[in-house]
């Protein structure tokens, strides 16, 4: 069983599994950080951003203006942004035969697996997860079409200039391999590969393994997923929460007794309490409105918002803030508020119950109806006609790369009654804003990440119990900011198996039995045979037949009887003669009994070897070696066959036939 790590981002992985014949895909995330090197694309023109200057290296030789502009300090590429993509190169990607999906965020490189290297297999994912991810490719899509970029830069992307540029340039890991983002061609091609699958349904592959989905607690639709045979299990743990949130709980009870555990998707921001996060985000968000400021939070179209969102209707009226309008801003701002209404069953209890009542689950719903809370496509046509401050706006895209923000970033950036307020940790929030320094307006970073942390895990994996544990590297380690923090990493018995991009690890169990099913008839011809007290044991001969990965023992067919012919008019292939099965032995030999016999039958000069399995028998005057050992008795003798047959039937003796 081998495990392939494609993938060197710990919350966005990307892991190829190869277990009993089958080669399955744990997820397909798509490293976004790598945007983080390119110039924001405005929406508007932005005179600032145009008259930025070109970078041209301390000695002259490296002239890259068009490419590459300096800012704040800081060098940025002038081009399309790009993403780092899973590796491509380590293994054969046409031979996938699944891909399994855990979430919405872990299914961004989709549409370059499953369009670009010759995949034929099926996606299996939730509903939700189904839905939300298209909604987030959607998003990316829009963004990145509504801003074209003709030029593209890669000079830049030579290693020996590459090594020359300032950081974080000069660290970028494969550059190469960085693409721009799909079309919604791609995007519609891959979703429709997807298989639609529920909580605990069982899915067999090829008659091998058989997945399933597990709640993980995390989003909508998230899951752990288990991969076992009938004597083997495999469990992959990949952005879960424990925390009461949305999103049905997680199931741990069915992730217990595993052999391997593949643990990803912890949370980012170990030290930083969710709800003390969204206490802060609130007293801040109150703070910028009564002194006349606006509000702005980068962030994703799903997920954290409904959360952030629920927490405002709470905290409006408290907070005297039920005037200031709410605005949220995405291509599919629309679509994400309606599909977390409709996706009942896929809710935590409180919000299931309130369906039945009638209500709808989440509050944003009566935001809406009460004009508190509005939503637009961008900040094109209604938004620029009923758009007033101060306000809230919640937009993308949270890289601030891209999107409605960047406009709203240059808009506001220069006053410092606005406050931006970071939720998603996805990046850091310093080099989000590094291009649009000097800045005057506030920053407040409040991550939210509800995922499972150290403490978490750690209680989790005593209570699931896993033989074995792997997980990205990044686990095993203090961060390096505090690297005295031994209680921010995983420290287990035995160790966990770490893992990096590009790293194969052969996964430190073998399977040790298959299942093979024995006809009806065949099993009513056996003939058991007692071999100790209260074990009893039958040979059987049989032809084994093998389809989709099942096994069943056949009885050996007679060949059938020659037909009486008087002419020969050609030679006939007879079927193979199947000859009775020797029988089979069992027992052991006793040395000082089998020493006995020996002289009995006129061996008396015999040295007695002790080894590491047994006994060698040397009988000098013959010159005949016979070897003792608990699996078989090998009998050594040259040229003299009447003694080895005499030999072979004393030790016949001591064993029991079957």
């Amino acid at each position: 069983m081998k495990l392939y790590c494609l993938s060197g981002h710990p919350t966005l992985p990307c892991n190829v599994l190869k277990f009993k014949s089958t080669t399955i895909m744990l997820d397909c995330g798509l490293d976004t950080t790598s945007v983080l090197n390119f110039l924001p694309l405005p929406l508007v023109h932005s005179p600032r951003l145009s008259k930025l200057p070109g970078w041209i290296s301390k000695d002259g030789t490296v002239n890259l203006e068009r490419e590459l502009k300096e800012c704040a300090g800081r060098v940025f590429v002038d081009s399309q942004p790009e993403f780092c993509l899973p590796e491509r190169e380590l293994l054969d990607l046409s031979t996938i035969d699944v891909i399994l999906i855990s979430n919405y965020h872990c299914m961004m490189a989709l549409p370059y697996i499953t369009e670009h290297t010759g995949f034929t297999g099926t996606v299996y994912a939730t509903e939700p997860t189904l839905q939300i991810g298209r909604l987030l490719m959607e998003e990316l899509v829009n963004f990145m079409e509504r801003v074209p970029k003709a030029q593209s830069a890669t000079c830049w992307k030579n290693k020996e200039i590459q090594r020359m540029l300032p950081g974080p340039l000069k660290d970028a890991v494969d550059v190469w391999t960085w693409k721009r983002c799909y079309g919604m061609q791609e995007v519609n091609s891959a979703l429709s590969k997807v298989q639609l699958v529920g909580y605990s349904q069982k899915v067999e592959l090829f008659g091998a393994v058989q997945v399933s989905p597990l709640s993980s607690g995390y989003s909508l639709g998230s899951s752990n997923w288990i991969i076992q045979s009938h004597h083997e299990k495999v469990s992959y743990v990949s952005g879960s929460s424990l925390l009461t949130t949305h999103p049905q709980p997680m199931d741990q009870s069915s992730l217990k007794n595993s052999d391997v555990l593949i643990l990803t998707g912890l949370t980012q921001m170990p030290t930083a309490n969710p709800d003390g996060m969204l206490g802060e985000f609130c007293s801040n968000l109150a703070m910028t409105i009564r002194a006349g400021g606006n509000v702005l939070v980068p962030c994703y179209s799903s997920g954290v918002i409904y959360d952030l969102l629920e927490c405002l209707y709470q905290f409006i009226d408290n907070a005297n803030l039920g005037t200031t309008p709410f605005y949220f801003i995405s291509p599919v701002a629309n679509s994400s508020l309606e599909f977390s209404q409709i996706f009942a069953e896929w809710l935590c209890h409180n919000k299931q119950t309130k369906v039945y009542l009638p209500e709808p689950p989440f509050p944003h719903a009566e935001l809406i109806q009460t004009n508190k809370l509005k939503h637009y496509p961008s900040i094109h046509g209604d938004f620029s006609s009923e758009f007033r401050q101060p306000c809230v706006v919640f937009t993308g895209h949270p890289s601030l790369r891209f999107g409605d923000v960047v406009h709203f970033m240059e808009l506001w950036g220069k006053s410092g009654l606005n406050t931006v307020i970071f939720t998603e940790p996805d990046f850091s929030y310093l080099d989000a804003l590094a291009p649009y320094q000097p800045l005057a307006m506030k920053c407040v970073y409040c991550p939210i990440d509800t995922r499972l942390n150290f403490h978490q895990v750690s209680k989790f994996l005593k209570e699931v119990q896993p033989l074995h544990v792997v997980c990205p590297e990044q686990y095993t380690q203090p961060p390096l900011t505090q690297s005295h923090r031994s209680d921010l990493m995983l420290e287990l018995q035995p160790p966990p198996m770490p893992y990096r991009r590009c790293s194969v690890l052969n996964l430190p169990f073998r399977r040790r039995y298959e299942r093979v099913y024995i006809l009806p008839e065949l099993a009513n011809s056996l003939v058991p045979s007692e071999v100790k007290p209260g074990i009893t044991v039958a040979t059987v001969s049989a032809v084994l037949h093998s389809k989709d990965n099942k096994h069943t023992l056949q009885s050996v067919p007679k060949p059938p009887p020659a037909a009486p012919s008087k002419k020969r008019k050609r030679v006939i292939e007879e079927p193979p003669v199947t000859l009775a099965p020797k029988p089979l032995l069992s027992g052991a030999v006793p040395l000082e009994a089998f020493l006995t016999t020996l002289q009995k039958h006129g061996i008396t000069e015999v040295k007695v070897e002790e080894t590491g399995e047994g006994h060698i028998l040397h009988l000098q005057a013959e010159d005949t070696l016979i070897q003792l050992e608990e699996d078989g008795t090998h009998i050594v003798c040259d040229n003299n066959e009447p003694l080895r047959t005499t030999l072979r039937d004393l030790v016949l003796r001591f064993l029991q036939k079957l």
